[in-house]
């Protein structure tokens, strides 16, 4: 297990902590240093992708590893936010009603999101998180930590001060802003979640599904020569390959995406056939083998491609 991924599995372990610290009233300024560990795993978040993009260290399991503990943190902390405690003064979350409605929306955006990985997964798919999807963890984490420190200030502030003469103006302005964060965390919740199931819809395609026989048989025509007769210096004759081939070589030289989740995605194909792409790209010298990082290199030009078809 790399660095990254060992910072992960730490988020993971300071979720107990955070909870026992947060709900134990028993315990002086308990809900502080609850929050204080969930910071620190909040930042853990950040950390463990900075570290495996800088030194090359992204795999296949510590995408769905992060993904997971995420989403396990950013439930772990909407429930203790609307969990009552015996010692709080007043609800954390006002109007709880619609804090309740904004934290099961949430929720329930995080549960379809796993089970659309979980579909994807069994079809030999891993689906990262996306730029909006880390965006929306961002403002999850914010309004989380800011329910989580107003909860020790009512705990461990409020009784040491004039309640009644000092507090509920400034209280009711604090309320009101927490909610319009949690808010704003909500309506980028449902359109987060919306786009990335529309650019993942291919999931729940037939066509992502392994090749029928109809596909294979197609697969079949259009294939001429085998992978062993593909040349890394001698012309390239895509149809000859594959229909697709010409497409998908100019996508990944494009984008830097040389891989066959990557083309499934793209052109809502099988991963099988992926796959096969990906491996005449390879013995043509187009792209390099899976090293140790479970990656490839692009290894030619747009321009050195067309040279050779």
């Amino acid at each position: 297990m790399n660095t990254p991924n060992k910072i992960t599995l730490s988020r993971l372990l300071l979720i107990p902590f955070i909870v026992f610290f947060y709900l134990a009233d028993f315990i002086p300024f308990g809900k502080i240093v609850g929050t204080t560990l969930f910071i620190v795993a909040c930042l853990t978040d950040f950390l463990d992708g900075y570290l495996a993009r800088k030194n090359n260290q992204v795999t296949l399991l510590g995408k769905f590893f992060d993904s997971i503990a995420d989403k396990v943190l950013i439930m772990t902390g909407l429930l203790l936010i609307v969990c009552p405690t015996t010692q709080s003064l007043l609800p954390v979350v006002y109007p709880s009603w619609l804090g309740v409605i904004c934290i099961v929306i949430i929720l329930a955006r995080e549960f379809i999101v796993s089970a659309l990985r979980q579909v994807a997964a069994a079809k030999g798919t891993v689906l990262a998180a996306d730029k909006g999807g880390k965006i929306k963890a961002t403002v999850q984490y914010i309004a989380v930590t800011l329910y989580m420190v107003f909860a020790f200030v009512q705990k461990d502030i409020f009784p040491k001060v004039d309640y009644v003469s000092n507090v509920p103006q400034w209280v009711a302005i604090v309320r009101f802003v927490l909610m319009l964060i949690l808010l704003a965390a909500t309506f980028l919740t449902i359109y987060s979640g919306a786009s990335y199931l529309i650019r993942n819809r291919h999931v729940f395609k037939d066509a992502v599904k392994p090749e029928t026989k109809d596909q294979e048989k197609e697969q079949v025509k259009v294939k001429k020569i085998s992978i062993d007769q593909v040349s890394k210096t001698d012309k390239i004759h895509c149809e000859q390959i594959d229909k697709l081939f010409y497409d998908a070589v100019i996508f990944v030289i494009d984008n830097n995406r040389p891989s066959a989740t990557a083309l499934q995605r793209e052109f809502i194909i099988g991963y099988p056939r992926a796959s096969r792409i990906m491996d005449y790209m390879e013995a043509s010298g187009i792209v390099s083998a899976v090293g140790e990082d479970n990656k490839r290199a692009v290894l030619i030009t747009k321009e050195e491609f067309e040279k050779r078809i």
